[in-house]
């Protein structure tokens, strides 16, 4: 759907929520994904990140997290994250809990920083997830397929430019 203005609004009541529950267990809490890069097509889902010293900690995380109502996905088979869902009956929001310092937590802040700024980029991504979504109506592994190279050409871009500009991510957004 065309970008929503109001998802900033919505990522930061639940960064509030989340910082209040997690304190300093959070090394970082971020906003991320399609919502989080103004003026981007996306599907209405907030994503958010979690940087955490340790995945192996999860007494730090899992009880503050479960507690504030949110699924926890043990079943996720990505290995190098923690995933939790939305409470049940609210709207569909993603949480990933990702160790502080690994490629799998800077890849999503280095995508979305790069796509904030080179507009060309995010035009180029949200034509190529469009194209995806009408060829893959009903066939999630088959759009997040089919969007994978594309993925994977802005990574190789973005991380040229961080190369090149020296980035960092900037502070925690929550």
């Amino acid at each position: 759907m065309p970008y929503d203005p109001a998802w900033p609004a919505m990522f930061a009541r639940w960064g509030t929520g989340l910082r209040a529950a997690l304190g300093d267990a959070a090394a970082r809490i971020d906003h991320i994904g399609s919502t989080s890069v103004p003026g981007l097509a996306a599907k209405p889902v907030i994503d958010i990140q979690i940087s955490v010293a340790s995945l192996e900690a999860t007494d730090s995380f899992l009880g503050p997290l479960t507690g504030m109502g949110l699924v926890y996905r043990a079943d996720n088979p990505e290995r190098t994250k923690r995933y939790f869902r939305e409470p049940p009956g609210q709207r569909r929001t993603h949480v990933h809990v990702r160790q502080l310092g690994s490629f799998s937590q800077q890849f999503p802040l280095l995508f979305r920083d790069y796509l904030r700024c080179h507009l060309a980029a995010a035009n180029e991504y949200a034509a190529a997830k469009q194209h995806c979504a009408a060829e893959f109506r009903n066939d999630r592994p088959g759009y997040v397929q089919a969007k994978d190279a594309f993925v994977w050409d802005i990574i190789r871009r973005a991380d040229a430019w961080a190369q090149h500009t020296g980035w960092a991510p900037g502070p925690s957004d929550a």
